[in-house]
């Protein structure tokens, strides 16, 4: 099998395994998988964007003599603020040259000094241990995995499908509701790999595509999946600010080879950082806001000029090319820049095997939490992750299928026109969902107080229980597996649009919620009114459905 006939329905299975998600993490997931496996692997794009595809920095592994894994573990351990689990610490940065020799095989060309892999220096390294493809990284990895998972057999991958309810029966996964063309229907599989990525679309000012909204996390969450530490947002310092024009990711690759940043009389904002341009993102993020607060502006610079012009050209071509497309200069003038919603250090808990708590349910990637990155990730280390936990697939346990079986295609789908219900529109929708990422940047983003998130939280319960009574979710969440229901064109995009906001509602609170319960501040969460760590803190957050709030301590 490989790419099929979008307008052919997907097989009902069943599957052996369905992976949801075509970014590095599904689709290594898909090339680790044993291949006798029938594999389902489902894109919710038509496109080929993906947040990994936008990750411009590198990959950190150790590959030269001078470095260690230990000392890639104790940056990372430093890096994540007292809340990283050692033993997937242990776990990443043992196993990763072992996958750097594997994308190599793979055809995955890193860049080059003579004979070595060439390799960049980010921010709370101690050694220049980033493999990078020029500022195209993320990029050159995922157009080496989609080339192998073309080839690989046993597998359909299917584009424009969207996993909208993950099938739960006592408290096991066997399988996913889709919706699928014009047809909402069920697919049993043995096993379902939940590979969806992060969050950072919930925040108006992000680095992130659209689709990474948390969608993975809130059907997880939903179906009972424990969700750990979400309160811990990453802000990259240096996002592109240019009014019209959106974010774009100035990689903290700029400033590990000399770029600095400055304020309008040329002046270093961060100044005051012992590590200065490459302190941790979240004391670089906070400096720049508070910076930007007091000169009363929008924007801080980053200046090129320290970085040979000829370097700069061959080592950054996606970032200059992009830049004088706005027409700026980006070798000669500042780039403007602000902080922007870069990655989501929580997500699903997960164990070493990459596991969640619901038998038959596995989670790959930033939509899962693995330990790994603590309070605070360190640069390179989430495209690797992918790697390591997706290795744990070779091995994956898959369990028995489900005693009812799903709509057989020999029967009639039953039609389904449902109109939206009262006073929502296609309109009011789409105004909903960005109006609720204004709310989530202002009041969860660099900086958070107990006030703005409390009056937030209350808002969005609000309008989440409103949209909740909208007949198209209710139908959606009372499918029974056996029937498949054949939307007409209007139904379809409605559909899409309660799902975007009724998802993003339930991550948002979800985020406040882990935010409000952390009275204190640490690694991506600062909040003003309690700005100091406290030691009684240094545990995980834990939220699950139907339970209160609850910490569980950092593993050895």
């Amino acid at each position: 099998m490989s790419l099929s006939n979008p307008s052919t329905p997907i097989p009902n299975g069943p599957w052996d395994v369905v992976v949801i998600g075509a970014g590095a993490a599904g689709l290594m997931t898909c090339l680790e998988l044993p291949a006798q496996l029938k594999v389902l692997l489902l894109n919710r794009n038509t496109s080929r964007h993906s947040s990994s595809r936008w990750a411009q920095g590198g990959i950190a592994a150790v590959t030269r003599p001078k470095d260690s894994a230990e000392s890639h573990a104790e940056d990372t351990l430093k890096a994540g603020a007292g809340l990283c689990d050692a033993d997937a610490v242990r776990q990443l940065v043992e196993e990763a040259p072992h996958c750097v020799q594997r994308l190599q095989k793979l055809g995955m060309a890193f860049d080059r000094e003579g004979d070595a892999l060439a390799t960049t220096l980010e921010a709370a390294h101690s050694h220049r241990r980033v493999l990078h493809v020029q500022d195209q990284t993320g990029r050159a990895l995922v157009e080496a995995l989609q080339e192998q998972v073309e080839r690989r057999p046993n597998l359909l991958h299917r584009r424009g499908v969207r996993a909208t309810q993950l099938w739960i029966e006592h408290n096991r996964c066997y399988g996913v509701q889709v919706l699928d063309g014009t047809l909402l229907h069920w697919l049993s599989a043995r096993a379902v790999v939940l590979a969806t990525g992060g969050g950072g679309h919930l925040f108006a000012n992000t680095t992130n595509p659209a689709q990474a909204c948390g969608e993975g996390l809130a059907l997880a969450w939903q179906a009972g999946a424990t969700i750990e530490d979400l309160e811990f947002v990453q802000f990259h310092p240096t996002a592109l600010k240019l009014e019209g024009a959106p974010c774009f990711l100035i990689s903290e690759a700029v400033r590990g080879e000399g770029a600095v940043l400055v304020d309008a009389q040329g002046q270093s904002p961060v100044k005051e950082l012992s590590a200065g341009d490459l302190a941790p993102r979240d004391q670089v993020s906070r400096s720049l806001i508070q910076t930007m607060h007091h000169q009363g502006v929008q924007h801080l610079g980053l200046d090129l000029t320290p970085i040979p012009s000829g370097q700069a050209e061959v080592r950054f071509p996606t970032i200059l090319e992009r830049c004088r497309e706005l027409g700026l200069d980006p070798l000669n003038q500042p780039i403007p820049v602000a902080p922007a919603a870069h990655y989501w250090m929580g997500g699903i808990a997960t164990n070493l095997q990459a596991a969640t708590n619901l038998p038959g349910l596995y989670a790959i990637g930033e939509v899962a939490c693995t330990g790994v990155h603590g309070a605070n990730r360190l640069a390179g280390n989430s495209l690797m992750e992918c790697m390591v936990f997706a290795r744990q697939m070779a091995t994956i346990e898959l369990g028995s299928l489900p005693r009812l079986g799903v709509h057989q295609r020999d029967s009639s789908p039953e039609p389904c026109c449902q109109q939206l219900h009262g006073t929502e529109s296609a309109e009011s929708l789409t105004r909903a969902i960005a109006d609720l990422r204004e709310l989530c940047w202002r009041k969860a983003g660099v900086d958070r107080s107990a006030k703005g998130m409390k009056q937030s939280l209350a808002s969005i319960r609000k309008d989440l229980q409103h949209i909740g009574e909208q007949p198209l979710l209710k139908l959606v969440s009372h499918q029974p597996q056996e029937i498949c229901h054949r939307l007409d064109d209007t139904t379809r995009r409605d559909l899409n649009l309660l799902l975007d906001l009724n998802h993003r509602q339930l991550t948002s609170s979800l985020l406040l919620e882990a935010c409000l319960f952390r009275r204190e501040s640490r690694g991506g969460h600062f909040r003003t009114d309690a700005p100091a760590a406290m030691p009684q803190w240094k545990r995980h957050s834990r939220q699950k459905r139907g339970e209160d709030l609850s910490t569980r301590p950092v593993r050895s």
